[in-house]
């Protein structure tokens, strides 16, 4: 029997293949410098939900023209260029299992390459001749920006609430996959209802995506993450599970889960120390129930439409976002 994967990957094999091509091309005329950073992130492993979300969107809506892989890249554009900049915020070194750009090309480079990924995604939206889908993207990628500022700024922060943490992951992840099933939405020119069923859907999705992230961050190895884990421990940011397992500790035991948190330089003993306490305070279980719930949402906005295989694969990726916790 097929895993989910072999299914989604038989359901959208030529669409992705596609969207490679459009990446590749709306690249290939600039500088040296560009096109090699630009590559090394955008050709590293990344598995382009964004742009087919924003492509089977379009489909599930109607849209019967050419054009939505060209435009599909706009995401996978300013997802890239959201990596570098954070990469170097949080002096990261493994992204998708690689050295992190800025370590092979230094921090002006990728700063700039950043930008310009930035600014191609917008010139290539003003090709789509849509006011309404500009402003969404530009609403967007001041939410995603405000979302890092905030996360930043609760740094080593062990009072940051959950309702904190879903503000935090609505801005700085839910709000691009939403922008991505929007737009395909408008692109196919929906009706009000399928627009919005498709924008709750991208929100849905988006929550439960980062924190099933949150949670393999904690329990997956580096080689099947493709970052370091530990990394939001080590990087003092407070996620689901360890918010969950604060809210529920002993005095003592929180005394010393903040003690962690704290530390600067977490060892990898503090790290599995902490790994316990979150097991023990139901945080494990509790984030993948929070996903579980977000998944199911995501997947009821579907229901205004009939059954297709669209439908199906839209139905499918959802459930992959929990599988992506094992």
């Amino acid at each position: 029997m097929k895993g989910l994967r072999d299914r989604i990957i038989e359901s959208v094999g030529e669409d992705l293949l596609q969207i490679e091509k459009a990446l590749l091309d709306n690249l290939n005329p600039y500088l040296p410098l560009v096109s090699h950073v630009g590559r090394y992130i955008l050709f590293s492993g990344g598995k382009r939900i964004r742009p087919l979300l924003m492509v089977l969107s379009a489909r599930i809506c109607g849209y019967s023209g050419n054009q939505d892989k060209r435009f599909s890249a706009i995401f996978e554009y300013i997802h890239a260029a959201t990596l570098l900049h954070d990469d170097i915020v949080d002096g990261a070194e493994i992204r998708r299992g690689n050295p992190v750009s800025h370590s092979i090309w230094g921090n002006p480079a990728t700063v700039l390459v950043g930008d310009f990924l930035l600014s191609r995604s917008i010139s290539l939206a003003t090709e789509a001749g849509s006011v309404k889908i500009l402003k969404i993207l530009a609403d967007t990628t001041a939410q995603m920006s405000e979302g890092e500022i905030e996360q930043l700024l609760n740094r080593d922060n062990p009072d940051i609430s959950e309702l904190d943490y879903m503000e935090v992951i609505k801005r700085k992840t839910a709000c691009l996959i939403q922008a991505a099933c929007h737009v395909g939405a408008i692109l196919a020119e929906a009706t009000q209802e399928q627009e919005k069923a498709m924008a709750d859907y991208g929100y849905n999705l988006g929550i439960a995506f980062q924190i099933a992230d949150d949670l393999l961050d904690y329990v997956a190895s580096t080689d099947v993450f493709g970052k370091s884990t530990g990394k939001d421990l080590k990087e003092g940011k407070l996620t689901l599970p360890l918010i969950h397992a604060l809210g529920n500790a002993t005095a003592e035991d929180r005394e010393r889960m903040i003690a962690i948190v704290k530390d600067s330089d977490t060892t990898v003993r503090e790290f599995e120390e902490m790994v316990n306490f979150i097991e023990k305070y139901g945080g494990f279980s509790y984030a993948k129930d929070r996903a579980r719930h977000f998944v199911s949402e995501a997947k009821k906005s579907l229901s205004i439409f009939k059954p297709s295989n669209t439908r199906e694969t839209l139905s499918l990726l959802a459930d992959y976002v929990l599988e992506r916790e094992l």
